[in-house]
């Protein structure tokens, strides 16, 4: 944890201005960005200080959206994702305009409704280099795609894969429709039992249907 300067005190907690919501340190919250056309900024506080004028001011490490990294969004980055980034700063506890809840990836595909404040993080992000950790991550589909936890996906009965409906000559109201799936190189297998069995409803999620739509 970074030292507290000269003339600087730690605080426990900042009361966002013009609400009851208090931010503590660990907290993920939404900053007011330098333009008012652009989404708030994200990031989750380090530090929170104050002077001896008592200016309040918040140590934050930035989450990057997909479109602000170096390689851009991706088919795969779903609406709430972010990465979090090496990039620390220290911003007026003033430009805090709300907060918000960054999900582990896994955590975020088995929530039953996603709020406004609900975003998720898989990968932590470095700055200068754009690189990722982790560099590597499952595909699916014939695509051979990371998981997007905002498209629809169907499961084969036979190798468990997952598929997206376009990617297997389906409409996405075709595969809502479907009681059993089984991909083209599996029905090719004689020996596929039918199964009434519930799979998951994600390649990350472990108890809802085997359908799979966010």
């Amino acid at each position: 944890m970074a030292k507290t300067r000269p003339g600087k005190k730690d605080l426990d907690a900042y009361t966002i201005r013009g609400t009851n919501k208090v931010v503590r340190v660990g907290d993920c919250v939404l900053m007011r960005p330098s333009e008012t056309s652009k989404l708030p900024y994200v990031a989750r506080v380090e530090k929170i200080e104050a002077d001896n004028r008592n200016n309040i001011k918040v140590r934050v490490r930035w989450y990057y959206r997909p479109e602000e990294s170096i390689g851009g969004r991706r088919q795969f980055h779903g609406a709430k994702e972010l990465f979090l980034s090496d990039h620390y700063d220290l911003q007026s506890a003033h430009t805090i305009e709300g907060k918000c809840i960054v999900h582990t990836f896994k955590n975020y595909t088995k929530l039953e409704n996603v709020g406004a404040e609900d975003y998720y993080c898989r990968f932590e992000y470095k700055a200068a280099t754009g690189a990722f950790t982790p560099d590597r991550v499952a595909v699916y589909c014939t695509c051979e795609m990371p998981y997007n936890p905002d498209d629809l996906m169907v499961q084969c009965e036979g190798c468990k894969d997952w598929y997206h409906p376009a990617c297997v000559s389906m409409t996405i109201e075709e595969a809502k429709k479907l009681d059993h799936f089984v991909c083209s190189e599996c029905a090719s297998d004689a020996d596929i039992k039918k199964t009434e069995n519930i799979f998951s409803a994600s390649p990350v999620a472990e108890d809802k249907v085997r359908i799979s739509e966010r």
